[in-house]
């Protein structure tokens, strides 16, 4: 009677894994797309993203211009092309300095405690007492605006999120019997961080990462709409629907094309993010 009941928990569970795996590979072909995209955008553009021509300016959305034309009669379809790589590439850069600089200084407070572990923890104490967005627009505006500072602003704000998760994670395994294995096997501690940490530690930190992707994306365009990241006549999807925020009655298309472009990416990488953190979930893999 006992396997009885038990063998529905073991089906559903192994239905649910299946279905996650579906979804997981699902958005991975839909990545994959997007980075294509993004990668080749150059390529794609059926015109110079950057060529002005004032005769064809603010026409609507046809089979010679798919997007329609801005004010300076430049292609908007190629425009939002080149502004999603920018947009993207700028974001995973962002990413994956706060990952590796926030996870680095996490695994470090954790892993030697002290005063290290005091002084890190209050500057992030302090990072964190603030609105991340207005914190970053202060930075920003200090800096004197551009796309990178704007990257430079948001790492500023974001790494401590990272190194909390790292520290927790260290603190739970640094004491542990594998851990005191190594140590009396003579490794030193760069060693054991290297093969024993940090591989025990990675699963929360990437997963919190793929989270963070539209988050950012939407956070660095945040910037740019606000005139503190990219700047003209730069393609940035913030920065080109700033732009045509004063023709959304009149000329639609001018702001619509680049914030879809932002809807998609964003929900492409949260999907990815939520189904990457559910197949990563033990609860989904555990047997009753």
């Amino acid at each position: 009677m006992r396997e009885d009941k038990k063998t529905p928990s073991v089906r559903k569970l192994r239905v649910r894994k299946s279905h996650i795996k579906t979804r997981l590979v699902l958005f991975l072909l839909l990545t994959a797309a997007l980075m294509l995209t993004v990668i080749f955008a150059q390529q794609i553009c059926p015109y110079d993203p950057n060529a002005q021509d004032t005769s064809i300016s603010l026409q609507p959305p046809s089979l010679e211009h798919l997007a329609g034309t801005d004010r300076f009669g430049r292609d908007m379809f190629s425009r939002i092309l080149v502004g999603l790589q920018t947009s993207v590439l700028s974001t995973l850069c962002l990413v994956v300095i706060i990952t590796v600089a926030g996870t680095a200084a996490g695994i470090l407070c954790g892993y030697y405690g002290g005063i290290l572990d005091s002084v890190v923890m209050r500057i992030s104490d302090v990072c964190l007492a603030f609105p991340g967005l207005v914190f970053a627009l202060a930075i920003a505006s200090l800096l004197g605006g551009g796309l990178h500072n704007a990257v430079f602003a948001l790492a500023v704000i974001s790494w401590p999120k990272y190194a909390r998760i790292a520290r927790s994670q260290t603190l739970s395994v640094k004491n542990t019997d594998y851990i005191s294995a190594a140590r009396l096997a003579g490794g030193n501690s760069i060693q054991i961080i290297i093969r024993h940490v940090l591989p025990n530690s990675i699963g929360p930190i990437l997963v919190t990462s793929m989270l963070d992707i539209g988050t950012m994306l939407m956070e660095l365009a945040g910037l740019s709409f606000l005139g503190l990241g990219a700047q003209p006549p730069t393609a940035e999807l913030g920065n080109m629907m700033s732009g045509g925020r004063s023709m959304l009655q009149t000329y639609p298309w001018v702001i619509i094309g680049p914030g879809i472009a932002i809807f998609a990416a964003v929900v492409i990488f949260n999907l990815l993010g939520d189904t990457f953190r559910d197949y990563l979930d033990p609860r989904n893999s555990r047997r009753n």
